[in-house]
């Protein structure tokens, strides 16, 4: 890349980060009526859907078990009212929230990879922290907000920062400890009915 490209994708891209992000914000008592704190070990998961045809990466995102488990989708289409979101954060990712956000992902033409490393306590409240600063993600620029993040962690330092979720994917990866799960489904590739779903059953539960 040469040194003008650069310094146009530096002037572009936080125009583009902060000119297209849609803000959403849950209101308070939504939020800690929904807080959820998963009995595991603190960790980061880095979560990638991957395309079945191309195998290439179509999305980034992470969840992040702190002092709370939540789901930073940067610039992701699913929701739930049981997950209220501020700016691309989920609170309230219970395991029932986490297989519906799968369930929604995963299907005849995408799979989904979960990477997860355990941290520290510190660790893991400063990736909550900073997910929770890091405010709305413009369309297509899941993978650059993602990286961000796991880029500013004390461990994650390995990880480059692009807009390419395959690259992110294959630098967690290579880090020490890491647990990966590949969730498959053969459902339809048009998903809008299964979210439809699955915000009636949420209703009616």
């Amino acid at each position: 890349m040469t040194a003008i490209r650069r310094l146009l994708l530096g002037l572009l891209l936080p125009a583009l980060l902060a000119g297209c992000a849609q803000p959403v914000w849950a209101p308070d008592e939504a939020v800690a009526r929904a807080a959820y704190r998963h009995p595991g070990p603190p960790s980061v998961t880095l979560i990638t859907v991957v395309s079945n045809r191309s195998n290439s990466g179509a999305h980034s995102a992470l969840m992040i078990n702190a002092s709370e488990r939540v789901l930073f989708d940067p610039a992701g289409s699913w929701w739930h009212r049981a997950a209220p979101e501020r700016n691309d954060l989920h609170h309230g990712i219970t395991p029932q929230i986490l297989d519906l956000y799968l369930d929604y992902h995963a299907r005849e033409t995408y799979r989904v990879v979960l990477q997860t490393v355990e941290v520290s306590p510190g660790v893991a409240e400063q990736a909550l922290r900073i997910a929770r600063e890091y405010g709305a993600v413009s369309k297509a620029l899941c993978g650059r907000s993602t990286s961000d993040i796991l880029n500013r962690l004390p461990g994650f330092e390995t990880i480059p920062r692009t807009v390419r979720p395959r690259p992110i994917m294959a630098a967690f990866g290579a880090l020490p400890g890491v647990r990966t799960e590949t969730v498959r489904d053969d459902d339809a590739d048009e998903n809008r009915d299964l979210l439809r779903a699955q915000q009636t059953a949420g209703a009616n539960g």
